[in-house]
């Protein structure tokens, strides 16, 4: 028979996939992919100064100081997320046409980064990080 998970399972289990999340190396790169992809073309210096940023914490995170990896990247992706809330489309057809589709799932990352990032280096242990690395 299956039980069905009590309310402490739940929110458990949601706290464990927001750790997950912050502590994985792949969505500032996805982010810093997304970002590159909307301001490459016409070439815009200010937002294009985010990705080289979030590689960073990639590379620090592949390097197992996940807790700091997690604050550069939910600060990094909430500035972004100021910055980029700030642009309004003016017609539908740029909320639903491929650009506005990649603008709406670069904020969402961005969201979810901020919870996530925020959650892992405020309940995160710096003293375990790169110990695996020296």
């Amino acid at each position: 028979m299956t039980s069905k998970p009590t309310e402490e399972e739940a929110k458990q289990s949601a706290l464990s996939y927001l750790r997950a999340w912050g502590e994985s190396p792949v969505p500032p790169t996805v982010l810093a992919t997304l970002i590159t992809s909307l301001h490459a073309r016409p070439l815009q210096p200010l937002p294009l100064s985010f990705p080289p940023v979030l590689l960073a914490s990639t590379f620090l995170n592949l390097y197992s100081y996940t807790t700091d990896s997690a604050g550069i990247t939910a600060a990094w992706s909430g500035l972004y997320l100021l910055l980029a809330r700030r642009r309004k489309p003016e017609h539908v057809m740029q909320k639903f046409g491929t650009r506005g589709i990649v603008r709406g799932t670069t904020m969402g990352v961005c969201g979810i980064n901020v919870l996530a990032g925020g959650w892992v280096y405020a309940t995160g242990k710096k003293a375990d990080d790169g110990e695996s690395a020296r």
